[in-house]
């Protein structure tokens, strides 16, 4: 069976003092092949500065992208139509971020809203965590409707000097799960119809893990968080639509016989629940762990070549045939096929020469 998707990929084309290199041109989209494993470009839009991370409507019309610019007290948010016929990236608006180092962003389920998380670094300006926009007609963006900030630290001096939301997660029920990564903390909220955003619990993980993204089982019940610091992902169940967490254990993500400095930093969840992919930054391997559907435990982890080097981002086709691994220091996207019945990856030889890759999200 054949199948077609719009893969939308954001670069680094501005120099920031923490990331190595910006050799990329700002957005881009690319069409992908399942069957031949074609890729061919159809729109760029190198009028927008780093936009390190993307989410896109489920119809692939609209994409949101973050600007991350060092030193600015506040990042970001831009909103673009995608012209298929005309194979276009129109500008429609953008907003303020609430605060600097724009990290994450997320279309809501209902696709009335985008989320967005602020690492936020130093102090001054707005000073924002998690903001909430609402989606508006035409596919822009409204002003900040809600935001919350958080507060904390843990014990790495030098990466948990403060708070850094790093990701928001949306589960049923409107409950949004922030992974700061600052504070060693899983923050729970509930969005409320009227768009007020309540507090509802905040569960610790290990001191000095740095919980940078999530995975939510398609089950509903486990989620699965990639702990950047000391290289661990740990599942959690996930009580009903209260928000609450409560741990079940946690694995390593790296080889025991590693030397190198690792971070770890995206996480994704194959389509049918079975397989956890996450991203080593230092190892330049992605680790592949099999989970349990009724406990929510993961197996021993397994170890496949990014492809390139510092595997920022990660991405999982609809179809879950295929993953991209977006090779930040490489500027090189590799595809993988993926084995449905093992998990296992197997590098294409096939990829995406793209300078300085920061995100790829796929649509149909």
């Amino acid at each position: 069976m054949g199948s077609k998707y719009l893969a939308f990929v954001g670069t680094l084309n501005r120099p920031a003092p923490y990331f190595r290199n910006a050799r990329g041109c700002g957005l881009l989209v690319y069409s992908f092949d399942e069957d031949t494993l074609e890729v061919e470009k159809l729109a760029e839009a190198n009028d927008i500065d780093n936009p390190t991370f993307l989410s896109v409507s489920a119809d692939g019309s609209h994409v949101y992208a973050n600007s991350e610019i060092a030193g600015w007290k506040e990042g970001l948010v831009t909103a673009f139509r995608f012209d298929r016929e005309a194979r276009a990236l129109h500008h429609i608006n953008m907003q303020p971020a609430l605060g600097s180092v724009t990290a994450y962003n997320a279309v809501s389920r209902d696709e009335r809203r985008l989320f967005v998380t602020n690492y936020s670094i130093g102090s001054g300006g707005p000073d924002q965590s998690l903001v909430v926009y609402e989606r508006r007609d035409d596919g822009g963006l409204t002003p900040p409707r809600a935001s919350a900030a958080l507060t904390g630290t843990g014990p790495d001096k030098d990466r948990q000097e403060r708070s850094h939301a790093h990701s928001v997660t949306e589960l049923p029920g409107n409950v949004l799960i922030v992974a700061d990564l600052g504070s060693d903390s899983l923050v729970s909220y509930r969005l409320g119809n009227g768009g007020q955003l309540e507090l509802l619990s905040v569960t610790k993980t290990v001191p000095g893990a740095g919980p940078r993204h999530v995975a939510l089982h398609p089950n509903g019940r486990f989620l699965y968080a990639i702990n950047e610091l000391n290289s661990t992902i740990a599942s959690y169940t996930v009580e009903g639509d209260s928000g609450r967490l409560t741990a079940i254990d946690a694995k390593s993500a790296i080889p025991d016989n590693l030397t190198a400095e690792n971070h770890c930093s995206d996480i994704q969840i194959s389509p049918d629940g079975r397989f956890l992919y996450g991203g080593n930054r230092g190892d330049d391997s992605i680790v592949v762990f099999e989970t349990d559907p009724e406990r929510g435990t993961l197996s021993q982890a397994r170890f496949f070549p990014c492809g390139g080097a510092t595997p920022r981002n990660l991405a999982i086709t609809p179809s879950g045939r295929h993953i991209f691994s977006a090779n930040q220091d490489a500027d090189r996207i590799s595809i993988f096929e993926r084995d449905p019945d093992n998990g296992a990856l197997k590098d294409t030889g096939k990829a995406i020469e793209i300078g300085t890759p920061m995100c790829v999200r796929f649509a149909r």
